[in-house]
């Protein structure tokens, strides 16, 4: 009686434990954040993620011809705020042509790391660097010149040099080398 009682006990422990270990999300399950119809792993890198971006071709172009991906493929942190491609659209005419030119490759490389900040900043932050600045927060840029950071309702936005106003549509995309942030505008250094 007993060894009947114990088997059933074990089976009963087996089928609750194992019942649960199908119902349960496997442990590695990242929480992705969908950017362009593809989903950005927070375990890849800014390229290896912004390369399946159909709303980044524009960008990623322009990192391959300005010689950044090994940079944004190291450890960094790096905090991006990523153009789609109707942010680049907004450009006058012949603007990105001109810019992927290899003869124009230190202007493009100026106008990407101006898009760049060293260490992860997420939204958060950015909004916490904003209330603490009384309204607006400086950031220095990769490239060297300086962003600002204010805040318009729920949104934040990013005032570049020439006074061009970039919205961030999409915060948080994590990264394993840092964060994205995506904007609806091109920042221009002066």
């Amino acid at each position: 009686m007993n060894r009947t009682r114990i088997a059933a006990l074990c089976a009963a422990v087996s089928f609750v434990v194992l019942g649960a270990a199908t119902l349960a999300p496997p442990a590695f399950a990242e929480k992705t954040v969908e950017v362009g119809g593809a989903p950005m792993y927070p375990s890849k890198n800014i390229v290896q993620n912004a390369v399946n971006s159909k709303d980044h071709t524009t960008l990623v172009a322009a990192v391959k011809a300005a010689g950044l991906v090994d940079t944004l493929m190291s450890p960094g942190p790096f905090t991006v705020f990523a153009p789609v491609n109707k942010a680049f659209e907004k450009l006058p005419k012949g603007t990105v042509e001109t810019l992927l030119k290899p003869e124009n490759k230190t202007t493009l490389t100026a106008v990407l790391t101006y898009h760049v900040v060293g260490g992860k900043l997420s939204a958060d932050d950015l909004k916490a660097k904003v209330q603490a600045g009384g309204g607006k927060a400086t950031l220095t840029t990769v490239q060297g010149e300086m962003l600002t950071v204010t805040q318009a309702g729920r949104r934040l936005e990013i005032v570049d040099a020439k006074g061009g106003k970039s919205s961030i549509t999409i915060p948080d995309v994590n990264q394993s080398n840092g964060v994205i942030h995506v904007v609806d505008t091109v920042l221009l250094p002066k």
